[in-house]
């Protein structure tokens, strides 16, 4: 049985313009154990999408199922235990941890708020999570100020994994931190993982660390999912336009591998009351009067859904 299912989820903000469609009619499920990755560019609704199942952000329409249990509209109490189960890493460690407590205090804070332990246990946890995380004791009484940007992180990690939750939100949680340290980030995000039987989704627009950590792709477009399928099939078998430029853009290293990039042209499509159909459609060179028609994920290789009227001919499947 999936941990987490959506089933048709939006969330939409009014604005003085009209109605912004942050999120529109998104359709998934996760496995336990394993990691969604959600892609897109930025402003494509993937962060949205992370805070709204987890609670942050409250649905505008759809259902979110925890475990076989609907927790579209959870009661004060059954929120609570939620915020135990469901934890998020945000993507600036910086921002996100108070200025204002030490390190110590910072993961000591969800422990004291569960009460699960006692005063006198609090730091003794405290150590343990920092140990799990690969923070050295010596920053207990650090302030975030005076940690680096991957040391920042690491307290984040340990902070959402206070309590032992089952389902974590990482929204880009190594986008601000350099390349070496973005790969100690994602090791140990992966051991916890294989430690624990934690489920992730893995909020990116970096498809190289998508690929190093995720198990499935969602790929996003305009609030909506364009492609979703395991992430080795993604990659090999890309079918929706929008992820073979995606996946063109990537650099490689490689001189014998030449990757013939995809220039999108024409304007991007506005989120807010936007018009049936293909929200792609005005820059996809592919696109016919069919594409102005509403065009729902469905299924073209095993596993494989897409939201393109034209994936067929287009890769001549």
């Amino acid at each position: 049985m999936a941990l987490l299912e959506v089933e048709h989820l939006k969330k939409y903000f009014p604005s003085p313009r009209g109605v912004v469609h942050a999120v529109d009619d998104v359709t998934f499920s996760i496995e336990k154990g394993k990691t969604m990755g959600l892609v897109g560019e930025s402003g494509c609704g993937k962060s949205t999408l992370g805070r709204t199942i987890i609670h942050l952000l409250e649905s505008t329409d759809g259902t979110i199922r925890f475990e076989g249990e609907d927790v579209t509209h959870p009661n004060k109490q059954r929120m609570r235990k939620l915020r135990e189960d469901m934890q998020i890493i945000f993507q600036d460690p910086y921002s996100s941890l108070n200025p204002r407590l030490t390190i110590q205090e910072t993961i000591m804070e969800p422990l004291k708020l569960s009460g699960r332990f006692d005063a006198a246990s609090l730091p003794k946890e405290a150590d343990r999570l920092m140990d799990l995380a690969g923070i050295e004791k010596r920053f207990r009484t650090s302030y975030p100020h005076e940690l680096d940007g991957g040391r920042r992180q690491r307290v984040g990690i340990a902070r959402a994994l206070a309590l032992m939750p089952k389902f974590i939100v990482c929204d880009e949680p190594v986008s601000a931190l350099d390349v070496s340290i973005q790969a100690q980030i994602l090791n140990l995000l992966m051991d916890l993982q294989e430690e624990y039987g934690l489920t992730y989704i893995f909020v990116t627009h970096d498809l190289s660390v998508v690929r190093h950590i995720s198990t499935d792709i969602c790929v996003m477009y305009l609030g909506q999912m364009v492609e979703t399928c395991p992430t080795k099939e993604l990659f090999n078998y890309p079918l929706h336009p929008y992820t073979k430029a995606l996946l063109s853009a990537i650099l490689t290293v490689d001189i014998h591998k030449k990757n013939e990039r995809i220039l999108l042209k024409g304007e991007i499509n506005s989120p807010i009351n936007p018009k049936p159909g293909c929200r792609f459609a005005q820059r996809c060179p592919y696109a016919t009067e069919e594409c102005r028609q509403p065009v729902p994920l469905h299924e073209i290789r095993p596993g494989h859904f897409v939201a393109c009227c034209h994936a067929k001919e287009i890769n001549q499947l």
